[in-house]
């Protein structure tokens, strides 16, 4: 069968192998060296009209001739290589093609640039072909960038980032063997993630290098510069630049490229320019020469290319110091990270800043003078670990001028604190910075105090930073710098909007996100992205779309990737808090890997990630994501990150019923979180480190934190504080044992949360409501006064049994609303509460119902919590079974899905089949669950 998708050689291959009476066909098979024609040839036998045929195969250059074929059938002939045949093996196979018979299907295979013909594979005169015979032609190219994704993806899996996959199509120029060998080497060498970096570890493949080199030798010893001068050159380039690189005379050049190009030593690229097949191989010839020739001809490409226009400084640089002119060198140097900076590309300059810095041949004149400008683009760009190794050296070089060290040791805080998440050692260097600047640079100590006015790092409080940002004004105003106005009013603009000051909007509104100046622009694109990532923390979800998607857009135009990153992680965060948890896992993992050396920039993604395995109910990973090896510490994580991470941690050994852990993890964070005095960010932390802190026994404490979160939101505009402050009374209220007043506050709550909205909260402060009234109504009985104060303007002999019933509605939607979510562990958690408190009215009838085969209702909660990696005893805690019936469950649900493994159970459960439909009532409960 002919399917659209096929090329028109492979449909007409295809028709002529269906029949043994079909018209013949010859396809000719071009490709260079490499570019996987055996495989192609492979799979051309794999064809379902093939599976029928006769299948001959033939390689050329091993003596012989080509098979003969049989008759009665379709015959597929493949010959390999055809430009290794001898003259007898040619002369076999031009008859053969000559007279061809009905049903023949021939492809034959051959590298162009081995041709001792050029373009005749057949040889010279071509074979006088047969009307009767179709000859098409097929040349493969080689792979593009999806192409080699795939096999990247095939061979690596999830470890290989997209700028390996960028750069295996970049040096092995999509040569398919070159990317198969590379991955080889790779799948071996990486474990973890493959980067860039791996792909050039690895060098040049056998293979490639043979061949190479072998067609280098092969030209005459008075041709081979002109190949030697495109390895050094290393990109396509036209014949007068290789012959002039080459040291070679216009006549000689000319020969000498005339016969590489014979020799497929060097492949023109199109529009009169030439270079080596395949990138990688540039490695190879250039790795072969004897050093004083590699200097000379590096010596000669930087004459080459300083005439170019405009001049391409990068290279230019890399000539130079290769070519042992160190001036040179470090006069393009400057002029590239200068041009690259200018143009936003920060990455590009760092890279070449960092390895020119490193170099001890570089003298103090001209370190003082390029350093300045990595730190600069290091600040706005992304993280470099050497970049930090570097400064840190140079700025205790004594022979540095005061104010060049100033100014580094301003970045070099920035960095720190900023890209590495080292905020006390960061803290230092920008305490150090603002007295070394504040007389001779005025606008260099307004950064430096207006960085240290951000409130985000640990260890002071909101008082300190109120008081730096006083000083930075003032510095600012001295200096007259516009541009330091702008960096002073964008972290204006982050202390008030994280504390919830009503102030904040309008200041947001002065930042000159239309300056004409690139650098303002900048500033004013951190100033709206802070602002962003601190209306997530305060509730504001469509102001704070908004500020994203400003801040985003002027970060790409203005050239701050870092600036970019932060806002990405602060989405992240958005998403989650707002129910948008579909794909969301799978896109923090993405954010981890990419930004993985960066720790600030990534801790938004952990700590979301995070959250998402603990509602799940995969809390080992919870536990790994929140606060695993690879995590940010509290001593160096942003204050709103350490004090959510801490509420989650807490949260995760209530549920494990580790009482004294939590405590501890409530008691530390509520201590930073006091000492720095920014009480809005206590929204994700105080509900849970309060019920740990009840819980323990100690209600004066829990009642003082309390205290102190509500006269900390005085006059702030926070509205998931003031939610979390509700729910944390409610919490109160449940640990105290007065469950009738913790419902009101719990539903007070979930409407807070609802009007945000964020559903995750609303639906587990709805589901504390509704516990309580249940326990509320179980503990007063019918007609308990409790029971009245819940339900409000009812009558005491109904009380109990209205408090019951909207209780029962609140937890059934609630969770509903978790399964919509993905929240496995809680909507299992929820379901357990609401079986253990079936109405009377609502009890099944008696007698257990057969499932046979299939899971019943409480076997598949149960796969479903075992499959997420929860312990038996961790599911006996959260459906209020024993552990023993637990482990029967699991035991049956394993039997009935032919599992061997809980971890095989997600997997299984979710391609079998449902199970019947269980009995409800009006209110959705299943019956057939109220018994453990």
């Amino acid at each position: 069968m002919v399917t659209a998708h096929e090329s028109f050689w492979q449909q007409r291959l295809r028709r002529t192998l269906a029949t043994d009476s079909a018209a013949p066909v010859l396809v000719l098979v071009e490709g260079a060296a490499g570019t996987g024609k055996s495989r192609l040839a492979q799979e051309l036998t794999t064809l379902p009209e093939a599976t029928v045929a006769t299948c001959l195969r033939w390689a050329c250059g091993e003596g012989g001739t080509p098979p003969e074929p049989a008759r009665g059938r379709p015959v597929l002939l493949v010959v390999d290589d055809v430009q290794r045949a001898d003259a007898d093996e040619l002369l076999a196979l031009r008859r053969l093609l000559e007279h061809p018979r009905p049903g023949l299907a021939a492809v034959v295979t051959y590298r162009p640039e081995e041709l001792p013909d050029p373009g005749l594979p057949l040889g010279a005169p071509p074979p006088r072909y047969p009307p009767e015979l179709t000859v098409l032609r097929h040349r493969i190219r080689p792979w593009s960038a999806d192409q080699v994704r795939q096999a990247a993806t095939g061979a690596l899996g999830e470890r290989c980032t997209a700028d390996a996959v960028t750069r295996l199509h970049e040096r092995s120029g999509g040569v398919a063997q070159v990317v198969v060998d590379l991955l080889a080497v790779l799948s071996q060498s990486t474990r973890k993630r493959c980067t860039a970096a791996d792909v050039d570890a690895v060098g040049v493949p056998v293979r490639l290098s043979d061949l190479i080199l072998g067609r280098t030798a092969a030209l005459l010893p008075e041709h081979r510069p002109i190949v030697w001068a495109a390895a050094v050159l290393d990109e396509p380039v036209t014949g007068d630049e290789l012959t002039a690189v080459s040291g070679l005379g216009l006549e000689t050049g000319r020969q000498a490229l005339i016969a590489a190009l014979f020799g497929a030593a060097l492949t023109e690229s199109g529009e009169g320019r030439y270079g080596l097949p395949a990138p990688l191989a540039a490695l190879a010839v250039h790795g072969s020469l004897p050093g004083p020739v590699r200097q000379e001809l590096h010596g000669r490409a930087a004459d080459v290319l300083a005439r170019r226009q405009p001049v391409p400084w990068t290279s230019l640089a890399r000539h130079h110091k290769a070519g042992g002119r160190v001036r040179g060198w470090l006069r393009a140097v400057e002029r590239a990270a200068l041009e690259a900076a200018e143009a936003g590309r920060h990455q590009e300059a760092i890279r070449l800043l960092e390895q020119t810095l490193a170099s001890p041949s570089v003298p103090p004149q001209t370190r003082a003078r390029l350093a300045p400008m990595l730190a600069r683009s290091a600040v706005v760009g992304l993280r470099s670990n050497q970049t930090v190794e570097v400064l840190s050296q140079i700025v205790e070089d004594p022979a540095l001028p005061a104010a060049v060290r100033g100014e580094l040791r301003l970045d070099l805080g920035l960095l720190l604190c900023n890209q590495v998440g080292m905020g006390g050692k960061g803290w230092q260097e920008l305490e150090r910075a603002a007295a070394e600047l504040r007389d001779a640079r005025p606008d260099l100590a307004a950064r430096a105090m207006s960085a240290l006015a951000m409130p985000y790092w640990p260890g002071c409080s909101i008082d300190v930073h109120r008081t730096w940002l006083e000083g930075a004004a003032e510095a600012a105003a001295d200096s007259g710098d516009e541009v330091v106005r702008t960096a002073v009013a964008a972290n204006r603009v982050g202390l008030a909007m994280s504390c919830g000051d009503p102030r904040a909007w309008d200041l947001v509104t002065t930042l000159p996100t239309d300056s004409p100046d690139p650098r303002c622009r900048q500033h004013a694109a951190r100033g709206l992205c802070n602002a962003a990532d601190s209306a997530v923390w305060l509730g504001h979800h469509e102001r704070a779309e908004e500020l994203l998607a400003e801040g985003l857009e002027l970060s790409a135009k203005s050239g701050a990737p870092y600036t970019e990153h932060t806002a990405l992680g602060a989405r992240l965060l958005l998403e989650f808090v707002t129910g948008r948890w579909a794909g969301l896992a799978e896109r923090c993992e993405t954010f981890v890997t990419a930004t993985s050396d960066m720790p600030v920039i990534c801790a938004d993604a952990r700590m979301v990630r995070g959250l998402l395995a603990l509602a799940q109910g995969e809390w080992g990973r919870a536990s790994s994501w929140l606060s695993g090896p690879d995590a940010s510490s509290h001593e160096h994580s942003a204050a709103p990150l350490a004090a959510a991470t801490s509420g989650a941690l807490i949260r995760l050994a209530l549920a494990r019923q580790d009482l004294p852990a939590a405590v501890a993890e409530a008691e530390n964070a509520w201590a930073a979180l006091a000492a720095k005095g920014v009480w809005v960010w206590a929204a994700e932390l105080a509900p849970w480190a309060v019920e740990a802190t009840a819980r323990a026994g100690d209600h004066t404490t829990a009642l003082a934190m309390v205290d102190d979160f509500a006269a900390g939101l005085s006059g702030v505009q926070a509205p998931a504080a003031s939610a979390a402050l509700a729910w944390s009374r409610a919490a109160l209220a449940e640990a105290g044992g007065r469950p009738w007043d913790a419902v009101p506050l719990y539903r007070q709550a979930a409407a807070a949360y609802a009007a945000l909205p964020r559903p995750y909260a609303q639906a587990l402060t709805t589901e504390g409501a509704a516990r309580c009234a249940l326990d509320a109504a179980t503990v007063e009985g019918e007609a308990g006064a409790g029971a009245k104060a819940c339900t409000g303007a009812v009558d005491e002999a109904g009380a109990a049994g209205d408090l019951k019933a909207r209780a029962v509605a609140e937890l059934t939607a609630c969770t509903q609303q978790f399964a919509d979510l993905g929240a496995v562990w809680d909507a299992a958690r929820a379901r357990a509460v609401l079986r253990s408190h079936q109405p009377a009215r609502e009890v099944r009838p008696p007698g257990r119902p057969s499932y046979g085969d299939q899971l019943s209702p409480r076997e598949s909660e149960v796969a479903e919590l075992a499959a997420t990696g929860l312990t038996n005893r961790e599911i006996a805690t959260t459906l209020h079974l024993s552990p023993r019936t637990v482990e029967q469950h699991v035991a049956r649900a394993m039997r009935k899905l032919g599992t061997q493994s809980r971890q095989d159970l997600a997997e299984t459960r979710a391609t079998a089949a449902d199970p019947p439909a269980p009995h409800t009532g009006a209110n959705g409960a299943d019956y057939r669950s109220t018994r453990g």
